[in-house]
């Protein structure tokens, strides 16, 4: 697939996966620039020449002031918050920064022609499904804020793209994990939730153990099942999505971004042990609001629309890099301590 190169923005390009897209374009030799409010991203994750305006995504002004300097024709939209029980007890703010926001986005792009947009969106979606793996059609019944937030931006996008001409790429991503395979970027978030860094910094000693939380799911060992998938990969789907979307604008897309392979928490964690070669301490907990059982995706929708490849669809690899990332990490952390005086 052959298209022009056109200048895209990156919303949230300091934080975790939009960063790996902004490598991504970056790579294949797009003009990218970065928004971010850098509320969870850093500015160490955005590439040394890549254009990085710290401000939010609902100030319409900066935004018409990034697309008149940048020339933007596409928008990747990862801004937004992801921590599913965060979402539980903080609804509103979840509906206004995921949902509200993305309103906003939006409205700037029509107002100044971006023809382009692709939606980090969430198998979050699907809530609890009673069948998997599940394909685009399945019911969209979310269980959480999060995912609520996320659906509602995807209706926002399908009403926009009948009314303007604007089309989008809503890609549901089911569980991200793993680093930039050149350990240039990863997962830095101090407190984060990704099970696979949670348990490489355990491995390294930066945390005492890994919650298991639930042992009773309707799954083979009791715990829950999710469809890991590399950063990296996941990041490349992005620039073929975009390429579709310029090679024919009449057309929208939705599409499951997954491997369509399943992994229980306590098969995830005894991947860590054997590339780690030792064994994490796992503390059993209780089951944390808004956590569905199993959520695996049926990828064949993306597989027969864009030319994707994925090339990391290994759990032991995803965990390697995962865990290159995390010491890496340690490196820049203790760079940016200021020696006493």
């Amino acid at each position: 697939m052959s298209t022009s190169r056109v200048p895209v923005l990156v919303t949230g390009g300091a934080g975790y996966i939009g960063s790996h897209a902004v490598l991504a374009l970056k790579d294949a030799g797009w003009p990218v620039a970065v928004i971010d409010n850098l509320s969870t991203g850093f500015r160490f994750a955005v590439p040394e020449g890549v254009p990085l305006y710290q401000g939010d995504i609902e100030d319409g002004a900066l935004l018409a002031r990034i697309f008149a300097e940048q020339g933007t024709r596409a928008i990747m939209h990862f801004a937004g918050s992801i921590v599913v029980p965060e979402s539980v007890e903080k609804p509103l703010d979840y509906y206004h920064n995921n949902t509200v926001k993305s309103r906003a986005l939006i409205a700037a792009a029509v107002a100044a022609g971006v023809p382009h947009f692709i939606f980090s969106s969430t198998a979050a979606t699907y809530g609890d499904p009673a069948v998997s793996p599940v394909t685009e059609a399945s019911p969209k019944q979310p269980i959480n804020p999060y995912g609520m937030s996320k659906l509602m931006t995807e209706f926002m996008l399908a009403d926009t793209a009948r009314a303007h001409p604007l089309n989008f790429c809503a890609l549901r991503y089911f569980n991200v994990a793993g680093a930039d395979p050149e350990a240039r970027s990863g997962q830095s978030t101090a407190g984060a939730t990704h099970l696979i860094k949670v348990a490489v910094e355990a491995a390294l000693g930066k945390r005492s153990h890994v919650g298991v939380f639930g042992t009773d799911f309707d799954t083979a060992d009791g715990t829950g099942v999710r469809d890991y998938i590399h950063v990296a990969d996941l990041a490349s789907a992005h620039v073929l999505a975009l390429e579709a979307l310029i090679a024919d604008p009449a057309r929208s897309l939705t599409m499951n971004c997954g491997y369509g392979r399943g992994f229980s928490v306590l098969e995830v964690l005894d991947a860590v042990d054997r590339v780690t070669n030792m064994k994490i301490q796992r503390r059993i907990e209780g089951r944390r609001a808004g956590d569905p059982a199993s959520l695996v995706s049926d990828n064949s929708l993306i597989r027969a629309t864009l030319p994707w490849q994925p090339r990391f669809a290994d759990l032991d690899t995803i965990v390697a890099h995962a865990l290159a990332w995390e010491r890496r990490l340690s490196e820049i952390r203790t760079a940016q301590i200021p020696a006493e005086a």
